[in-house]
């Protein structure tokens, strides 16, 4: 479907009633802290398997450790171990630990609006309605970088360059139908080259850092957090944030005249199999974690959002953001 120039595309007006649908079942986005742990709370689990379903290093894994972590500190756990399981947006891994895990009352799946992206896209044969919702944690901004030296200076730029040349404005981000290229997407479609986007999946922050170094990209798409160390060497330059507001300095794209903002967020799934105590369980141990200082210092230092969802608020907002994905993703026209 053809839409004017004038008509512009944000993932918040294309999902406006996801926030209606939230504040229907009572709790919707406000509730962004669980309730403090208490620290006298004995363990509820010896041994806790975090599977992330990402290579090591990314910002997925950066929240499955952190969260591990904030486990061991708040006591809810006894030991925590870890099973990177990288791939197609995280999509390898879901169907692995449905394989494997499917009833495993001590582990837990790391999840998000890239593998909602990446199901939607490939169409796997495990798909996360196979798992259970426990907790929504966080969310990120997408950051728009380029290399330092850069004709690029602003969003604008580059979509006039996608405008001109989108055949050779390579733009670099995460696995193929996640939040990066839904981003990419989002531009390109502002610029009226949906058709025409190059989109160069890496399965990692530090790849699509490399990629812009060495100049096989004009752009690139990635959380704060994995741009951060490039950004502050000097190495990178941002030229935009997905959020409405300016993030750590960096302007928004929306407010240098490029309608377009976007969200990440980062939850925790378990099997269909696991019971229900043992998932009640399972959610008061990511409570405890998330209500930790530990954790709290972390969301700070990685400049996330608290997201916190939990229950049924979670399970309608899954459902609702897998229900958007597909048609989002046919919208911009976005290719494996």
């Amino acid at each position: 479907m053809t839409q004017s120039r004038s008509v512009p595309l944000t993932r918040r007006s294309f999902s406006a009633w996801i926030a209606a649908s939230a504040a229907a079942v009572g709790g919707g986005q406000a509730a962004l802290w669980p309730r403090a742990a208490h620290a006298a709370d004995a363990p509820l689990s010896s041994r806790l398997r975090i599977v992330i379903p990402a290579n090591e290093g990314g910002g997925w894994d950066q929240t499955g450790r952190a969260l591990g972590a904030a486990m061991l500190a708040s006591g809810a756990v006894g030991n925590v171990v870890y099973e990177n399981i990288g791939g197609k947006g995280g999509t390898i891994g879901l169907a692995k630990y449905a394989e494997k895990y499917d009833a495993d009352p001590d582990t837990i799946l790391m999840s998000g609006m890239v593998m909602v992206g990446a199901v939607a896209l490939q169409k796997p044969t495990v798909t996360m309605a196979s798992m259970t919702p426990i907790a929504r944690l966080t969310s990120d901004y997408e950051v728009v970088a380029v290399k330092a030296d850069s004709p690029l200076k602003t969003p604008k730029d580059l979509i006039a360059q996608l405008r001109s040349d989108a055949a050779n404005t390579v733009i670099a981000g995460g696995s193929a139908g996640g939040v990066d290229h839904m981003y990419a997407g989002m531009l390109a479609r502002v610029a009226e080259a949906s058709q025409s986007l190059v989109y160069q999946a890496h399965p990692g922050g530090a790849e699509v850092v490399e990629a812009l170094d060495s100049g096989k990209a004009a752009a690139g798409i990635s959380g704060y957090s994995e741009f951060s160390e490039g950004l502050a060497s000097g190495r990178l330059r941002a030229i935009g944030v997905s959020s409405k507001r300016p993030f750590q300095g960096i302007a928004s794209v929306r407010e240098q005249g490029v309608d377009a903002d976007l969200a990440n967020w980062r939850g925790v799934l378990t099997g269909r199999k696991v019971p229900p105590y043992r998932k009640a369980a399972l959610l008061t141990v990511v409570r405890r974690a998330t209500a930790t200082d530990l954790w709290q210092k972390t969301i700070k230092q990685n400049n996330w959002d608290p997201f916190w969802m939990e229950g049924k608020d979670f399970e309608n907002f899954l459902e609702t953001d897998t229900a958007m994905a597909g048609p989002l993703i046919y919208l911009l026209k976005l290719k494996a």
